[in-house]
């Protein structure tokens, strides 16, 4: 009896093991959208008072729950029946990546607009304001679904090889500690000019000038790492997933700087491909 509950427990210990090995190969695998997520919901989060931004920010985390619950079982089941869903599913996310990434690019470069001011919120009234946060929190919700989408297929393609119960397990994690960690950072970034006013009510006004100052750099600086990430990891996942782009790769150059090269041109044809198809689309 006690020898059964021992192996049990070494089972247990060892399942447990596993389980986080694999979480951190999928949390590091995902970094570069959990980098995103937190740029992209840290600017939605911005520009509302500062009385409602953490109520705010708990709708929107409600909402990232709501969206992994969806999520999380039917990728388990995808995984189990038909794995190979996976792998396109990875690689349609792979391009989705690269899209968004290099339509950012294109946007700085080209159509550069200051993305810290909300004209909506700027010129809402206190008849409609909670009107205009509701349509926030529900843009921001679906962001978040469709981040989510990547984020799990992501995780879930990184354990691929492991057993059922360690790809459910560590997925899960990475699914909460997406939604958690990001929406808890989120949450002291958007109050940091508050903790400046706090500094500078206690004498403290060169370092409180210095966190109110801080914090739109540092969403601006999320934002252009994000964007390099995207169109990383998604080169990086089709030149794992389609021998053809690891076929080119470059020998002289180091496996991130091939990954990139990937990114970017397979990026600059899905943008051109989806503005001739919405051209297309808005001419008939």
């Amino acid at each position: 009896m006690a020898s059964g509950i021992l192996l049990l427990l070494d089972d247990i210990a060892m399942l447990a093991d596993d389980v986080a090995v694999a979480s951190k190969i999928a949390t590091q695998k995902t970094a570069a959208i959990l980098g995103d997520d937190l740029a992209v919901n840290a600017q939605k989060a911005t520009g509302f008072e500062q009385s409602r931004e953490l109520k705010i920010i708990w709708a929107i985390t409600k909402g990232s729950l709501k969206n992994k619950a969806i999520i999380l079982p039917i990728a388990f089941i995808l995984s189990a029946l038909a794995p190979f869903l996976i792998t396109i599913a990875l690689i349609l996310g792979a391009l989705f990546l690269l899209y968004e990434g290099t339509e950012k690019i294109e946007e700085y470069m080209f159509h550069k607009k200051d993305e810290g001011k909300n004209e909506e919120l700027l010129n809402s009234t206190k008849d409609n304001i909670l009107e205009v946060e509701k349509q926030k929190i529900k843009s921001a919700i679906l962001t978040d679904f469709i981040l989510s989408i990547e984020i799990v297929v992501i995780a879930l393609g990184a354990v691929e090889n492991q057993p059922f119960v360690v790809q459910v397990s560590s997925t899960v994690f990475v699914a909460l500690f997406a939604t958690f960690g990001v929406y808890g950072l989120v949450a002291m970034i958007v109050r940091m000019d508050n903790v400046g006013f706090w500094l500078i009510s206690k004498n403290h006004p060169k370092s409180g000038n210095t966190l109110i100052s801080a914090m739109p750099k540092l969403i601006k600086t999320l934002a252009f790492v994000g964007t390099f990430a995207m169109i990383l990891v998604g080169g990086s996942i089709l030149a794992h997933k389609i021998e053809f782009f690891h076929r080119y790769y470059i020998e002289s150059l180091p496996t991130i700087v091939n990954n990139l090269i990937i990114g970017l041109v397979i990026g600059v044809v899905v943008l051109a491909i989806i503005k001739v198809f919405k051209k297309t689309l808005s001419k008939s």
